[in-house]
């Protein structure tokens, strides 16, 4: 068993290796700049900035579908029946609307950890916890971004026509089979340009992270801007990245529009 998970590791690292866009046998770090500070392994600060380059993609990958799951069910209560379910919803977006994304963090990272402390404390615990970095960012980041995305959901909901539900009904599908079948790819598509805005938004909010010492593309490039006193160049070097992943996003999430554009011309 230890040598099928060495083996499997050594394929994964290769596999890593070989494909890595920045340090790879055809990187871009590795084949314009061999001999500068950005230069990939002990010569320069390339290795250290494709590593929090993909701590980045990481982030924004992993928070986005759970704050597309809260944004859904947030937007589900707005439009509830149950007052105190629109209520609860209200106050959840006000708040997280309302506060800046960099004190957020900081009430999940210090905050929860404060509160996790004190009720092992009064449980009659002495462990110490520690929230994993990754994890803090994560969630705030989710959260804002699902108050966000449920103000898009719910405004793409009551752009849906009344009668889309009564049609389901009325041709015997569920509630539940209505929804799924009838009225989520509608969604998908009146609310996807909304969407896609948040995602960039959210793609340049992981850069907050690097505050509470996660080492995504701004904590690596701006700890070689202190070492090396060439701020210019490796806050620049950033800027470019950030530009690129957005270009990126912006191709693919075209691309998405006009497929979901196509798909309902041809219904």
């Amino acid at each position: 068993m230890d040598s099928l998970s060495s083996a499997l590791g050594s394929i994964w690292a290769w596999i890593t290796y070989t494909f890595d866009p920045f340090c790879g046998p055809v990187g871009v770090f590795r084949l314009l700049a061999a001999d500068t500070l950005v230069a990939c392994g002990d010569a320069g600060w390339g290795d250290d900035i494709a590593f929090g380059v993909k701590i980045t993609i990481s982030l924004a990958l992993v928070t986005l579908p759970l704050g597309l799951m809260l944004g859904f069910a947030i937007a589900l209560a707005m439009q509830s029946h149950e007052r105190s379910l629109r209520m609860a919803a209200g106050i959840y977006t006000t708040i997280f609307r309302g506060l800046p994304e960099l004190l957020t963090l900081f009430i999940v990272y210090y905050g929860f950890q404060i509160a996790l402390q004190s009720l092992m404390t009064w449980l009659g615990s002495e462990q110490r916890i520690e929230i994993n970095a990754f994890f803090a960012g994560m969630l705030a980041l989710s959260v804002v971004f699902s108050s966000y995305a449920s103000e898009v959901l719910l405004s793409a909901f009551r752009a849906i026509p009344k009668g889309q539900y009564e049609a389901g009904s009325a041709v015997g599908l569920s509630r539940r089979k209505t929804m799924s079948l009838v009225i989520i790819p509608q969604l998908i598509r009146i609310a996807l340009p909304g969407l896609s805005n948040l995602w960039l938004v959210l793609l340049k909010d992981t850069a907050l992270v690097s505050v509470i010492g996660l080492t995504d593309i701004l904590r690596q490039t701006g700890v070689a801007a202190r070492v090396t006193k060439e701020a210019f160049l490796f806050y620049g070097l950033a800027c470019l990245i950030y530009l690129v992943l957005a270009s990126i996003s912006s191709v693919g999430l075209n691309a998405i529009s006009r497929w979901a554009n196509r798909s309902e011309a041809s219904r």
